[in-house]
């Protein structure tokens, strides 16, 4: 196995290129503030469900840091910082997703409309969350086996983690596809909460579409990574990292920073809270 500078395609190389120093940089530190900006929104809010969410940041942050440590050994690169690296960037947008998971089951329950759900609140979290667990470990496991630094381990966590990617795209799709069915129902058949004006389930379900998009991107990409091969074309590019994997995710953060769920969270937590007003002859909530 090559562990140096990979220049024969047939064995494994840790990189193809020589990671950039700079970019890790970049993004230890700009991960570093939307996480903090986070772990201060979490606990001034105590939207507890974005637990896992700041956590992904956290995971962003010690992957960068792992590219960093992997630069600074050009062209000897070692294990640990490799395995550092893919592990904590594979994993990180799993803990991501879980929040975004739970953030839908929470905008069902405001809005009362679970009648308008393809799946009930019981069975929406828990199948979401148990696909992004096993997809989380299956990468996890993947990268372990992969520790052991031999080719042949190397070859085998690449394919677990194939597997562990497609489960993610698979449940992440079909997620889009439920959060879209629900939307399109609640168009077709109006509720009144939907009307609200003091309940802003729309610009969250648009955050939800959004971030969603920004995640398959990246998943998509790492799939398509994995597939062609430790040789493939996109691992010879570091570039295709930081547009298709990094920006995206960071992105992801800053935009839950900006509409945090805590602006509807506590309308959960009010289990009093009932609609005070009329609906006009043109169907329009008025006070």
């Amino acid at each position: 196995m090559s562990s140096n500078n990979g220049t024969d395609a047939t064995m494994f190389a840790f990189y193809r290129y020589n990671p950039s120093m700079a970019g890790a940089v970049i993004f230890t530190g700009l991960f570093a503030l939307t996480t903090i900006w986070h772990l201060w929104q979490l606990f001034r809010t105590r939207t507890w469900f974005f637990i896992p969410f700041t956590v992904g940041g956290i995971f962003e942050i010690i992957g960068y840091l792992g590219r960093g440590l992997s630069s600074h050994q050009t062209p000897n690169w070692t294990l640990g910082p490799y395995l550092l690296q893919t592990l904590f960037l594979l994993l990180a947008p799993a803990l991501l997703a879980a929040s975004i998971y739970m953030l839908l089951g929470r905008i069902i329950l405001i809005l009362r409309a679970e009648s308008h759900a393809i799946l009930k609140k019981k069975w929406l979290t828990k199948i979401f969350v148990t696909g992004d667990i096993l997809s989380f470990f299956l990468q996890g496991a993947g990268g372990g086996i992969q520790s052991s630094g031999s080719l042949s381990s190397m070859k085998l966590g690449e394919r677990i983690i194939i597997i562990g990617l497609f489960v993610q795209i698979f449940f992440f799709g079909f997620f889009i596809i439920t959060a879209g069915a629900f939307d399109l129902k609640l168009k077709r058949y109006p509720i009144p909460r939907g009307m609200d004006p003091r309940i802003p389930w729309r610009k969250h379900l648009n955050v939800l579409y959004t971030t969603s998009f920004l995640i398959m991107i990246r998943s998509v990409y790492r799939l398509s990574e994995y597939l062609q091969g430790n040789d493939g074309y996109l691992l010879q590019h570091e570039i295709f990292l930081y547009m298709l994997d990094a920006v995206p995710i960071f992105l992801v953060m800053v935009v839950f920073n900006w509409f945090h769920p805590s602006e509807i969270t506590p309308l959960l937590r009010e289990g009093d809270y009932e609609l005070q007003g009329e609906y006009g002859k043109d169907g329009v909530f008025v006070r």
